[in-house]
């Protein structure tokens, strides 16, 4: 897989945590399953994996480096929290590369648009050493993305890609520009949870309560039309629902981020990764998404936790 051009990419949040993995995906996953997860994403070619500090509990990071990273691709972040201090993205890169046993990393987020001129300057220092090879933005706003790429350009460093919530029914960085700015301008953008907690899979497949269910599953009954709609374009596809929704984004050219635990859910990461919709089935697809106007996931959820003066 070329780091410039990805179908897919995959996800890590639950990843090492029994607990994490049992509160909030319903059952935990030992390490050998994990690990035989990673290596199916080897053979299928999807070779980039997303992680952060705090996914798993501290634990996907560390976990990742005792399988070898030597033949992948590591997406990591930095994510800002309280009060700017002078050295913290450095810092917190240290940390990652011990984790992963590394001296560099492929792929380097901020994770937030607080403190957004400072911290990117840190990340373009960190460039310039050698520690990061590409540079990307996460949860951010179409003015925040135009700002953080005025600085890399300043620097003479490109913008790789954003990072932002998408899936089917929540495409409102689509609507406002964000995507087309993206793709005019040569940035990949990224989509996290484009299954919505689980709630764009099959309702017929009995899963383990979790947290997230608990949660969300009220709103599943508003989604039965467009689950009856996934379900019958799936089959022309050969693809299961969550396919469906994952297959919607590589059709626009987003390439979605999809947690993956067992190999199975690789090979379905890797056939959806690998499938076009149609221009009809995609304005079927977004006319019942519309109509029903159900909403999981805001599209800018974490904005509480961005400074306001930034």
């Amino acid at each position: 897989m070329e780091i410039l051009k990805p179908l897919a990419v995959v996800g890590t949040n639950s990843w090492g945590s029994a607990a994490y993995g049992k509160v909030l995906r319903g059952e935990s996953v030992d390490i050998d399953t994990i690990r035989k997860c990673y290596e199916r994403a080897k053979e299928k070619d999807l070779m980039i994996f997303d992680l952060a500090q705090d996914y798993g509990l501290g634990k996907a990071q560390k976990m990742i480096g005792e399988f070898g990273t030597d033949d992948v691709i590591i997406s990591s972040k930095f994510t800002p929290t309280g009060s700017y201090k002078a050295g913290q993205v450095r810092r917190s890169l240290e940390k990652d590369l011990q984790d992963f046993g590394r001296k560099y990393i492929d792929i380097y987020w901020l994770h937030l648009p607080s403190d957004i001129e400072k911290n990117l300057n840190e990340i373009i220092a960190l460039v310039k050493e050698g520690k990061i090879k590409h540079v990307g933005i996460s949860n951010f706003t179409l003015e925040e993305c135009k700002r953080s790429k005025e600085i890399l350009d300043r620097a003479g460093i490109p913008l790789y890609g954003v990072q932002n919530h998408y899936s089917l029914i929540n495409r409102e960085w689509e609507k406002n520009g964000l995507v087309a700015w993206c793709q005019k301008n040569g940035i990949l953008f990224w989509a996290w949870a484009v299954l919505e907690e689980g709630m764009l899979t099959d309702p017929r497949v009995k899963t383990k309560m979790s947290l997230m269910k608990l949660i969300f599953n009220g709103r599943k009954r508003k989604l039965h039309s467009l689950y009856v709609l996934m379900n019958r374009i799936g089959n022309k596809h050969d693809l299961k629902i969550p396919q469906v929704a994952m297959a919607f984004c590589v059709t626009k050219g987003i390439v979605p981020v999809c947690g993956c635990r067992k190999p199975y859910q690789v090979d379905d990461l890797f056939a959806a990764a690998n499938a076009k919709l149609t221009d009809s089935e995609m304005r079927l697809l977004e006319n019942e998404a519309d109509k029903i106007n159900v909403k999981i996931l805001g599209a800018d959820m974490f904005r509480f936790a961005v400074k306001k003066n930034r």
